[in-house]
């Protein structure tokens, strides 16, 4: 069984800018990309180089505008191998079968011969984030429109050569969109709404590095079960140099929570909006048994030997970041454990400090790990004010979010949420990808998207640069 340590090598892709041209190059391309319609099928896709199980969930489910045939370019290998069983995982299964059909081409010119053919509109690359960042801007440069994982850069070095992609996407009129599903979880979609309710929430607090006024912590397991099968990650997800630290992955959603939620619709300028203050990160420790058990591998792979302490791996994959945003005081904290308790899964925490309420999303053992929003008064609040702004604001929630209604808790009021409206983690993906097809009909996105983006990942490298001071 081979292990690939890196996709392509450093020399490959300075290969490649000079066949294909150099990232810099601002000449016009002979033909211009062509134009969605939001027909049925016209959606092809390719999938570059899948190593992530996320690339196989964005086909969990048949998607109207998508062929059901996709265009796969990798390299022969157990990534690949895993991939294939979980799409066919999808085409087997009792309820709601899918029906894809895949084109599989294997060698170690892959990525060549993708952007040379090029059998599909839509790239999707969700795998080795070592690479991810050169993929991206070769793609972009060739006119092709791209669905990406995150985190796509996860040094201050991915963070320059990003920020090229998207000058080039906008020359080149394709779009380049990375994949949020957490805007899709219900509890951070409302939250974001009430926030922005002056008579429910008030304004904003300033905070402090002490008491922010937005806080998101999320904590995760490595060995975990996903689509009802036992998750195998790669072996080069444990080295941070492929993977990327835990500071640059996870944060990503966090980060994008706080600058989407805080303020929907508007552009967040790194330069003028964002001030990082500090960051650390530290590591969970993983036995040789643990390492097998997530990826099925007896021993650590050569290029993990160096970094052991006693035979133990240090796995860089937790992180805090403290930030102000628009002169709010932000915290954002990620911490991987090897596996949840008995009873127990990952969790999530949310704060946003209002001056007449706090919006607080728990996901812990007392919600049975269940994303759940309260609304609670600050001391020397009018609650009886409170609960007339909240019922009138829960009665507006209904034409999106119909049956919530919200009930009297010791700090405030819980929100009852309908179970139908709790979509899952897996179905997310399908909701961004269908977002995304819009997109390419509408032939942009939303102003306020690339500008964010490029924030969103200044402040998780820049983060990276703190920690490893």
């Amino acid at each position: 069984m081979t292990i690939f340590a890196s996709p392509l090598t450093l020399f490959s892709i300075f290969i490649l800018f000079l066949t294909f041209g150099t990232f810099t190059s601002c000449a016009p391309k002979a033909e211009e990309p062509a134009a969605f319609t939001g027909e049925e099928g016209e959606i092809r896709l390719m999938t570059l180089n899948p190593g992530h199980f996320h690339a196989a969930l964005v086909q969990k489910n048949m998607l109207r505008q998508v062929d059901p045939t996709v265009y796969i370019f990798a390299p022969e290998g157990n990534d690949l191998e895993l991939h294939k069983e979980r799409i066919e995982g999808f085409n087997t299964r009792d309820e709601n079968p899918t029906s894809w059909e895949l084109d599989i081409y294997t060698g170690d010119d892959y990525l060549e011969r993708m952007i040379a053919e090029q059998p599909g509109n839509v790239m999707v690359v969700a795998g080795n984030n070592r690479s991810k960042t050169d993929y991206i801007l070769l793609a972009v440069d060739e006119g092709i429109n791209i669905l990406s994982d995150k985190p796509m850069a996860i040094d201050s070095e991915g963070w320059e050569k990003l920020n090229e992609a998207f000058r080039l996407a906008d020359e080149r009129n394709v779009l380049l969109y990375d994949i949020m599903t957490e805007r899709y979880e219900v509890t951070s979609r409302i939250q974001r709404i009430l926030a922005q309710n002056r008579d429910l929430f008030g304004d904003l607090e300033t905070g402090s590095v002490d008491d922010p006024a937005i806080i998101k912590e999320s904590i995760h397991h490595l060995f975990k079960t996903v689509a009802g099968s036992p998750l195998r990650r790669p072996p080069w997800y444990f080295d941070v140099t492929q993977q990327g630290e835990g500071i640059v992955d996870v944060t990503t959603h966090l980060v994008d929570l706080s600058l989407w939620g805080t303020f929907p619709g508007e552009t967040i300028y790194h330069e003028q909006d964002i001030e990082m203050i500090d960051a650390e990160r530290w590591p969970t420790m993983l036995t040789t048994e643990q390492f097998e058990n997530i990826t099925g591998y007896e021993s650590f792979p050569d290029y993990l030997q160096d970094q052991l302490e006693d035979g133990v791996l240090p796995y860089y994959s937790n992180g805090e970041m403290n930030f102000t945003l628009r002169g709010h005081h932000v915290n954002v904290s990620v911490q991987w454990d090897y596996q949840a308790p008995e009873g127990g899964d990952d969790s999530h925490f949310s704060l946003m400090r209002g001056t007449k309420a706090n919006l607080v999303i728990r996901q812990g053992a007392e919600q049975n790990f269940r994303s759940t929003l309260y609304v609670e008064p600050i001391d020397g609040a009018d609650t009886g004010a409170l609960e007339t702004a909240l019922q009138a604001a829960v009665q507006e929630l209904q034409d999106e979010f119909p049956g919530t209604t919200y009930l009297e808790t010791d700090e405030g009021w819980q929100l009852d949420i309908p179970d139908e409206l709790y979509l899952g983690h897996e179905a997310h993906f399908g909701k961004v990808a269908e977002a995304y097809f819009g997109y390419l009909v509408d032939g942009e996105l939303p102003e306020w998207e690339v500008p964010n983006m490029i924030t969103k990942y200044f402040i998780t490298t820049q983060a990276r640069e703190l920690a490893m001071e």
